[in-house]
């Protein structure tokens, strides 16, 4: 698991809200997020990705149905090659579907590494006592396929 200094991106993306789903909003979270991160980090925010389709919520999907509900739910709509190394950023992780997804289309355009950051981790259990306690512990990234410790 890369910590935020270590994953060196060359470009930030984020996971693009369905169309409805922003009209609804107002906004996309992801894509606010990202827009505040890249000039943190020095790095281009860049849209890669187009969602070609709604998907229904997840919320109430365990994972495999949520893995399901997601393939093919997104294209590669970058201009040009992409960049070798893009941190991908996203508002809520749950199962990783979404992410994995993104992670994959991105790889298949030519992507050789995807970091994740997000705003925030939904958990179905209740946090371990150790989780995120010492003094010096901090958030880290991972990869789509990687067991968060």
């Amino acid at each position: 698991m890369a910590s935020v200094n270590e994953f060196r991106a060359d470009a930030v993306t984020w996971v693009p809200l369905s169309a409805s789903r922003r009209a609804r909003r107002g906004y996309d979270q992801a894509r606010a997020l990202a827009g505040a991160v890249a000039p943190v980090l020095a790095l281009p925010c860049v849209p890669m990705l187009a969602r070609v389709r709604d998907t229904p919520a997840q919320a109430r999907r365990a994972g495999p149905d949520r893995r399901l509900a997601m393939r093919g739910a997104f294209r590669f709509a970058g201009r040009g090659p992409p960049p070798a190394r893009v941190l991908l950023v996203d508002d809520v992780l749950t199962t990783g579907a979404t992410a994995g997804e993104c992670a994959r289309v991105l790889r298949s355009a030519g992507v050789r590494r995807v970091g994740l950051l997000v705003a925030a981790r939904a958990l179905s259990e209740p946090l371990p006592a150790r989780c995120y306690t010492r003094r010096d512990s901090r958030l880290s990234l991972w990869l789509p396929g990687e067991r968060p410790r």
